[in-house]
């Protein structure tokens, strides 16, 4: 390990409206899966260590379909998810299977993390001009709750196969967050986007150009703290409310750092476009776009020839 920034893969979910392990969906001819483009470009952009947070089981399926390829390139370890990692005192609620979420899969992390570090989505293409701003900014100096978010286009987002849940920022005149709204079905509709609060009955316009979140943070070492510290309370006061399927979210956590002003977040913005794979009837278009930047000279055909 080194203390440079490192990079945090989330990819313990299971991708339930995807049905299935998405992570492992090939999105190209030669195999790579979308896990292999976010690691070639954060190389590409300086990072050198990654920590890809998985469940026990799933390592050998991983490694497989991703370590094998990454591991020459890149300091890489795996980190565990597992519902029984709780502070003392606590433990699994019975028939709990869902696990704890985002913000615990980081604290998962902490171990193998010894500087600042950007968090990421697996199963999201973020494009090359993201991972130069998280970069930049972790190796840049800043205060121990200094932290910062890429801001994308709502339009640049979208999905056609379906609705999308995404966090909506306010960013005020210095460019650090405000507040972020999470709107949890967004549509792309013949007049733009809007959300729904209702089933569909009622629609709200968004502007396109609106600033939204898609899980990709860099932060500073300290934040590992915060989030242990809130955890206790999540699991005192929140889990008994919804003991199945209540989760510790990162964005969650984070906004609430902010509102407390006990952090702030710079928004980096990105006129890239992101990519994912939230349906089945995603895949086609994420393997032309790959297609098309291959096309292009943004990416070799073989990402680590």
């Amino acid at each position: 390990m080194t203390n440079k920034p490192a990079l945090v893969i989330m990819a313990a979910g299971m991708g339930s409206r995807f049905g299935g392990l998405k992570q492992m969906a090939p999105m190209d001819p030669e195999g790579h899966v979308i896990c292999d483009y976010s690691v070639y470009d954060a190389k590409r952009a300086g990072f050198e260590t990654v920590v890809c947070i998985i469940k026990k089981e799933m390592e050998a399926d991983f490694e497989d379909a991703i370590g094998r390829r990454i591991r020459p390139h890149v300091d890489l370890c795996y980190a565990y998810q597992e519902l029984t990692m709780l502070p003392d005192g606590f433990s699994v609620p019975e028939g709990r299977q869902k696990p704890w979420g985002t913000a615990h899969a980081v604290l998962c992390a902490a171990p193998f993390v010894e500087g600042n570090f950007a968090v990421l989505n697996a199963d999201d293409f973020y494009g090359a001009s993201a991972y130069r701003a998280v970069f930049d900014f972790l190796s840049a100096e800043h205060g121990p709750t200094e932290h910062a978010l890429v801001g994308y286009l709502l339009a640049n987002t979208l999905s056609e196969s379906g609705s999308v849940a995404r966090g909506v920022c306010e960013v005020g005149a210095d460019g650090r967050l405000l507040r972020v709204t999470e709107r949890l079905r967004i549509e792309k509709r013949p007049e733009g986007p809007a959300y729904t609060e209702d089933g569909g009955e009622t629609w709200h316009p968004l502007d396109p150009n609106a600033t939204v979140s898609m899980n990709l943070f860099a932060y500073q070492h300290g934040f590992f703290d915060a989030l242990k510290g809130r955890f206790s309370a999540f699991l005192t006061e929140d889990v008994p409310k919804n003991p199945s399927k209540g989760e510790y979210l990162l964005p969650r956590v984070t906004d609430q750092l902010v509102q407390e002003g006990r952090a702030s977040l710079q928004v980096l913005g990105t006129t890239d476009n992101w990519h994912g794979v939230t349906y089945q009837q995603d895949l086609p278009a994420m393997r032309e776009a790959l297609a098309r930047m291959k096309l292009e000279g943004r990416y070799p055909a073989r990402l680590w020839s």
